[in-house]
């Protein structure tokens, strides 16, 4: 609407908005309309147009309006220096008193979560979050990446051994996915090389922190002919500066304003350090002592430390950590002389991504399954790597972790169109 609008030159418009205020003095009325583009002030000559300004005064905020009049420049109002003298006014909905506001804890707004949805900061949020994902998409299809969408009904259980929703399926019961991982994999025994996926994730979690949820949207990739995962580090750290650059460009000064935050571009490469090394690090910075039995894994502490470390140490945002132990690592991840091939990526505090280079050989990867007590569980998988399969490896995203991490949010529920936790499952 606005955005037309601020196209046309000065004459007769017929628009359609809802009200975000009305302000109604003796003989006349400013209303403030919206829709998602933006705003435009509808000014009521109230003597002139008595009727128009009677229909407006009874309107709440929320109201939905059909809006005749002239388009006029004027260099006193704010948004985009113009206004509409309105003669003509047809309510198209009406609305009751909000139940919320602004000041509304999230769990209460997002009982009302359409409502909430109406903040200006809402719709920047997601126009950032479209763009980011669109970034990502169009630098992988750039290097020949294939976009595929994998079922999320699926017959084994776990591909962990945990953490999975059981449904009710015909006579029978089925489980909703965890990730794609499995058939991620399934397409680089398929031929396909290089493959991505945005899609739902399931995770039967109860976990109440600040960066989870039971059901969230995953930004998936695998690509095969990989050499080590440095191969997969290199194209992550790629990729997501490739993204921060375009949410840089179009909304930096939108985001810096609306949330005070400074959307910072990345240098590359990104800064890379083993577990062991993160350790010490910490201890001698910061007096973190990992207890001894929790040295394998990164702990929730020495997790959010990270964020401080990055930049003392190398003045950057992002944070790659290696050489975990086996022990809490996925079967599926390649081992050299015992130490899964992976990474977790790090920033500003908060882990965006676990990613590895897979074990591609059957006999190994079925080995690896059996020490997780998971080789019936996966049996179908395994199946997909006794044809022969080329190395490779991936990594997964949450874009809704990443929105939080990018706009520096308080809790992923912030960051999500409707939030599912393990006490939320309606609206």
């Amino acid at each position: 609407m606005t955005e037309q609008i601020s196209k046309l030159k000065e004459g007769k418009v017929r628009f359609q908005g809802m009200i975000d205020t009305v302000r109604d003095k003796k003989n006349i009325q400013f209303v403030i309309l919206r829709d998602f583009s933006g705003k435009i002030q509808v000014t009521v000559d109230k003597v002139a147009h008595p009727e128009v300004g009677e229909v407006f005064a009874h309107l709440l905020t929320g109201s939905t309006v059909l809006v005749e009049g002239e388009l006029v420049k004027s260099e006193y109002v704010k948004m985009g220096g113009q206004e509409v003298l309105a003669d003509k006014v047809e309510v198209t909905s009406t609305a009751e008193v909000y139940p919320i506001g602004p000041e509304s804890n999230i769990d209460q707004r997002i009982d009302y979560r359409w409502l909430d949805l109406r903040q200006e900061k809402n719709h920047l949020l997601f126009k950032v979050q479209t763009l980011f994902t669109n970034a990502m998409r169009e630098f992988l299809l750039d290097k020949d990446f294939i976009e595929i969408h994998t079922p999320k009904l699926i017959g084994t259980a776990s591909e962990s051994g945990s953490e999975v929703f059981q449904v009710k399926y015909f006579d029978t019961f089925a489980y909703l996915a965890q990730s794609p991982q499995f058939y991620k994999q399934m397409a680089m025994s398929g031929g396909f090389g290089r493959i991505f996926e945005c899609g739902p994730v399931f995770r039967a979690e109860k976990s109440h922190s600040k960066k989870h949820a039971t059901e969230f949207t995953g930004f998936d990739l695998e690509f095969s002919n990989i050499e080590s995962f440095e191969d997969v580090m290199k194209l992550e750290e790629e990729l997501l500066t490739y993204a921060l650059k375009k949410v840089s460009e179009k909304y930096g000064e939108e985001i810096k304003a609306t949330f005070g935050v400074d959307v910072v571009v990345p240098t590359l490469p990104f800064p890379r350090i083993k577990l062991c090394d993160l350790y010490n690090e910490l201890e001698k910075r910061y007096g973190y002592t990992c207890p001894e039995e929790e040295k394998d894994d990164l702990t929730t502490e020495a997790e959010k430390l990270c964020g401080q470390f990055a930049k003392d140490a190398y003045n950057h945002e992002f944070l790659f950590v290696t050489d975990y132990g086996a022990r809490k690592r996925a079967f599926y991840h390649m081992r050299k002389d015992g130490v899964p091939q992976g990474y977790d990526l790090i920033w500003k505090g908060v882990e965006i991504t676990t990613g590895a280079q897979r074990e591609h050989r059957y006999d190994i990867l079925k080995k690896q399954a059996e020490e997780k007590g998971l080789a019936k569980d996966v049996e179908f998988y395994l199946q997909f790597f006794k044809y022969g399969c080329p190395p490779h490896g991936g990594f997964g995203l949450g874009l809704d972790r990443i929105t939080m991490n990018l706009l520096e949010l308080p809790n992923i529920k912030e960051s999500m169109f409707i939030f599912r936790g393990p006490e939320r499952i309606t609206p």
